[in-house]
């Protein structure tokens, strides 16, 4: 399993992700995560809609919060044809209870608390934490990758306005 030491840190200290990390022009690969009513979500990259993948430590943080908040709003403006999804290493009920008290209605959150699938599919599980990092990536329709960021500081936001930008092209 590929080690990414020091690629991103926490409060300015290192931390080393786990799995291989994709690039723009890659194949997006599968994964299997927790929906929030813990069935299985099989993620396959070919699909008739544009997605956004955002991941976070946790919901229950400020940052996550925002971040998340800020995509469900932007989903309003792109209709059927985009879906977004956040992965966090949070358990189903506590991501249902998120999204309840959040009034997150656009955006599915899903969980890959039970073998950190999408974290070493994409190379975003921190090592340290067992959770995952700040990743935002965006899958085209033919199920290659046209947009990755791993925000260096997981304290951060992400570059919305740079997602939004890639998604305009592609749809």
């Amino acid at each position: 399993m590929n080690e990414n030491k020091g690629t991103i840190t926490f409060q300015g200290n290192p931390l080393t992700l786990v799995g291989t990390q994709p690039a723009v022009g890659d194949k997006a690969p599968a994964f299997r995560v927790q929906a929030n009513d813990l069935s299985p979500y099989e993620f396959s990259p070919v699909s008739d809609k544009i997605r956004i993948i955002a991941t976070a430590p946790s919901l229950d943080t400020a940052v996550c919060d925002t971040q998340t908040r800020k995509f469900n709003m932007e989903a309003a403006n792109f209709g059927e044809g985009v879906e977004i999804l956040t992965i966090t290493m949070d358990l189903p009920f506590a991501q249902a209870r998120w999204c309840g008290s959040a009034g997150v209605d656009r955006v599915v959150t899903l969980s890959d608390h039970l073998d950190a699938s999408f974290g070493t599919a994409y190379g975003t599980l921190i090592k340290e934490l067992r959770l995952l990092t700040r990743a935002v990536f965006v899958v085209d329709r033919e199920g290659t990758i046209q947009h990755a960021q791993f925000v260096k500081e997981i304290t951060e936001e992400p570059d919305y306005e740079a997602v939004l930008r890639c998604l305009k092209t592609l749809i």
